[in-house]
């Protein structure tokens, strides 16, 4: 794993709400806003972004944890920015903090872990 991020480096993805990202389960739509669901996907894929460039071509990401704290809705065709902070690489363990924004207005804050594995262990685990 490259050692190329510190703490305080930032990535960000932009992502607009679509109607597959609204809370609906097994076909029902319960609302028309970017679902929580939705968000741990896109909060993994912010931090995962590090990982991208982090990787050697015989590794791979796995996420360790994940938390999400839902502060306000994001409605569908509404544009959300979501800004992964590193907050420490430790062992093969990225951490970040998460912040998704709806222009000035918060929509989420939470937290990630990535662990970079080799990609042999990782294809034995999930054998």
């Amino acid at each position: 794993m490259k050692q190329i991020f510190k703490p305080g480096d930032k990535k960000v993805y932009v992502k607009t709400v679509t109607e597959a990202d609204v809370a609906a389960f097994h076909g029902e739509v319960l609302h028309r806003v970017y679902s929580t669901f939705a968000l741990a996907r896109d909060f993994e894929w912010s931090s995962r972004l590090f990982f991208l460039e982090m990787k050697e071509a015989n590794e791979e990401g796995v996420g360790t944890f994940l938390t999400i704290e839902h502060k306000s809705p994001a409605r569908v065709g509404e544009v959300v920015e979501i800004t992964a902070t590193v907050e420490s690489v430790r062992n093969h363990e990225l951490i970040c903090q998460i912040e998704a924004c709806c222009g000035n207005r918060l929509i989420a804050v939470g937290k990630t872990g990535q662990k970079m594995l080799p990609l042999e262990k990782v294809n034995q685990l999930f054998r």
